[in-house]
Order: structure tokens, then C-alpha cells, then sequence
């Protein structure tokens, strides 16, 4: 049941930690896989090793999500190659954290124009393939910060409380034409970016985890996976809470 063969995943944001975990978990499945990232370095050259030990056809895009010419090109590239898009993992995401009253507007906006903007320009970029596919899955991974807050991340809560909102209504646009769209409630996962939280508040959201732990990223690809699978065929507009606890 969770044979994707032939499928084509497009993950944005996936030179390392999640995102590098859901190509190489969708990738082990059976997937084409479509990369996407801004920065060349030992990240995404890692992800493409890893994607090579599996033998997987894979392509990379490097640009960012929230330039609509970009974004456009890569959907039209993809289609015009393999004739389909199957998947769209929403994962690219920053963070510019500071107090509300000490926040940049510049920084306000990059986290919107790269978190929120960004998905919705590649959500609208593969509906068309998908709806004359006539199938097609999209998953957003949001945040515990869209439901429970953080101090210092207004604009990241924002933008990812902006992506559960976007899920619902276009679950509703896209149901009839078996496009299911569903988003992650992602809590504290061991990335880079929790690693460069301070260690005293790392150790504080563990003690609101039930599990006690944080998360891997590979525990996160599990749940896109069976969302992209037959095994979720009656699943849409929902939000899975993937936080081990720590939201409930």
C-alpha cells in the first residue's frame, strides 16, 4: 500500500533535515523525486548522494519558492519531462525570530514571502498537471507555532497559521477533482534549525513533550508518506499533529 512507483514528488526545501528526509523516504518508495533549494554547498550534495545510493531518478531546482517566474518554470520543466506531477510537499521554510516590537518589516516579510508565499505559488503551479491528472496530493508541513505560539516568532506563526488556512480551502476547491491536500502540525524535530535554539530553551519545550524527546526528521516523512499513499485516500483539509504530544 505504500508503493508510489512511478510517482513524482516535488519537495521543496529539501537539501537537509526534513525536507531531505521526505525525498529520501518517498524516494525509497518508489518516487521520482524533484529537489529544490537556494543554496549550493555539502547539503544538497549530500542529498543527491543519498538519493544516488538508492539509484532514484531525481532532478534539482535551485531558487527560491517565493519567485513565481521560478516556480512556474520548475512545474512546466517537470511536466514537460515526466508528464506529471504526483506530490507537492510544502516543506521550504526560514526563520527571522525577534520580538514583534523589534522586528524588521524586511524580516516580516521574508518569512511570509518564503513560508506562505512560496507554497501557494507552487500549490497554484501544480493544479493544473493535477487536475488533469485528475489525482494528486499536496501536504504543507506547518508548525506548533501556528497553533500554540512562541515568543519571538510572529512572523513565522503567522505564516505557518496561514498555511492551515490555506489547507482548508483549497481542500474544499480541489476535492472533487481527487486532489487531497492536507497539512503537519510539526513540533520540535532535531534540525538545524532547533539545533541553533539555545540549549536552556531546547531543554524547556522538551519537558511540554509527553514523549520527552524531540522528534527525528525521518518520523515526520513517515506521516507524508502515508498521506501520499492509498492508504489516505479519505483524508483531506486535515491537520495531522505530528509534535509527539506537545500540542494537543
Amino acid at each position: 500500500m505504500l508503493n508510489l512507483n512511478g510517482q513524482v514528488a516535488l519537495i521543496t526545501g529539501s537539501s537537509r533535515g526534513i525536507g531531505r528526509a521526505i525525498a529520501y523516504a518517498f524516494a525509497s518508495h518508489g518516487c521520482r523525486v524533484v529537489l529544490n533549494h537556494t543554496r549550493e554547498g555539502k547539503d544538497i550534495v549530500k542529498t543527491r548522494e543519498e538519493l544516488d545510493a538508492i539509484g532514484t531518478d531525481y532532478r534539482v531546482f535551485r531558487g527560491s519558492v517565493a519567485d513565481a517566474v521560478f516556480v512556474n518554470d520548475m512545474v512546466e520543466t517537470v511536466v514537460g519531462e515526466w508528464g506529471r506531477i504526483d506530490i507537492l510537499v510544502n516543506n521550504a521554510g526560514i526563520n527571522r525570530d525577534k520580538p514583534t516590537m523589534l522586528l524588521p518589516e524586511r524580516d516580516w516579510d521574508e518569512v511570509i514571502d518564503t513560508n506562505l508565499k512560496g507554497a501557494f505559488l507552487c500549490s497554484k503551479a501544480v493544479t493544473k498537471p493535477m487536475i488533469s491528472q485528475r489525482s494528486g496530493r499536496i501536504i504543507n508541513i506547518s508548525s506548533l507555532t501556528a497553533v500554540a505560539g512562541r515568543e519571538g516568532q510572529s512572523n513565522y506563526g503567522a505564516a505557518k497559521a496561514g498555511l492551515i488556512g490555506m489547507t482548508k480551502s483549497m481542500a474544499r476547491e480541489l476535492g472533487a477533482y481527487n486532489i487531497l491536500v492536507n497539512a503537519l502540525i510539526v513540533g520540535l524535530i532535531d534540525t538545524l534549525m532547533t539545533k541553533k535554539l539555545p540549549r536552556a530553551i531546547q531543554a524547556d519545550l522538551k519537558k511540554i513533550i509527553p514523549l520527552g524527546r524531540i522528534g527525528q526528521p525521518e518520523e515526520v516523512a513517515n506521516v507524508c508518506l502515508f498521506l501520499a499513499s492509498e492508504l489516505s485516500t479519505y483524508i483531506t483539509g486535515s491537520t495531522i499533529n505530528c509534535s509527539g504530544g506537545g500540542y494537543m
